[in-house]
């Protein structure tokens, strides 16, 4: 909802001072279907030229994250925490008890518990490629976490496509205004011999495009790219919490303490309680 509060205050802020000031929307109105047609077209074909078309499905659907916000809310975290725990407790009981469920984790009674994080193929694949690691004796604290370390890097750098593909079209937005602009002053020289009031209206018109390549470059895709950045980077916070996690496991911390070190890495506005967190993971206990 912020999303859309944030478009409309851009709206009205900027209409609503322009008419206050008595400018007329007349010209803006009737030279806006053919500027946002050279503008918006050529920023779209610029788009296409320069990524590739799964990268532009995978821009078109992070778009809703601008108004979704971040996919891991702070129950999430929670219950990662919960499954950690149960995870890592299992291991240190019965390594082959932990073995069926890393090698079939749709079939863990363990993930099955938490159907948010099952859903998510990169958190499980995390969880249950490092924990057969260990088992295979591949159990160097710090090898690990570097190897974590280039995959949660490497995914941070996927998830950020969507707001560098943004930010290139902002980028390039003022300049097609200007294009645009230069358009239609080609168009009024092509007219000069016409009396003032037409002139005015035909400078006016290319002018257009110069606001509005300014205006879609700073009031809409710039917002947008920054936005999708910040929920990318939020987002990439929960996979860290795996890493913090399963590296203090490895470093032979008791369980408790290697769920507090998760507990603590986590951001402190999405972070859940000491209580909260230990009440969660008495109530799994007696489950």
């Amino acid at each position: 909802m912020i999303g859309i509060a944030g478009i409309a205050c851009v709206f009205i802020m900027v209409f609503g001072g322009y008419l206050m000031a008595g400018g007329k929307m007349g010209i803006i109105l009737k030279s806006l279907p053919f500027e946002m047609t050279m503008i918006g077209g050529a920023a779209v074909g610029a788009f296409l030229i320069g990524n590739s078309m799964a990268e532009v499905k995978h821009t078109l659907r992070d778009i809703k994250k601008v108004f979704k916000g971040a996919h891991w809310k702070p129950d999430d975290y929670r219950e990662l925490l919960c499954l950690l725990f149960e995870l890592i407790r299992l291991g240190r009981q019965n390594a082959v008890a932990l073995e069926e469920h890393i090698e079939n984790p749709d079939d863990s009674a363990i993930f099955s518990s938490y159907p948010r994080i099952l859903a998510d193929a990169e958190a499980v694949a995390m969880i249950c490629d490092t924990l057969r690691a260990v088992s295979m004796n591949y159990d160097d604290p710090h090898q690990v976490e570097e190897v974590l370390g280039n995959r949660l890097e490497e995914n941070l750098h996927h998830s950020m496509h969507a707001s560098h593909a943004l930010q290139n079209m902002a980028d390039s937005l003022p300049a097609l205004g200007i294009v645009a602009a230069v358009l239609g002053v080609i168009k009024t020289m092509g007219s000069i011999d016409q009396p003032p009031e037409v002139l005015g209206k035909l400078i006016g018109g290319a002018l257009v495009g110069t606001f509005l390549g300014v205006f879609l470059a700073y009031g809409i895709v710039g917002p947008f790219s920054v936005r999708l950045k910040a929920v990318s980077e939020q987002d990439s916070n929960f996979y860290g919490l795996i890493q913090d996690v399963l590296v203090a496991n490895l470093q032979n911390h008791p369980t408790n303490i290697c769920i507090e070190v998760g507990r603590q890495s986590t951001p402190t506005h999405i972070r859940p309680s000491y209580a909260e967190l230990e009440e969660a993971l008495k109530a799994r206990k007696a489950a």
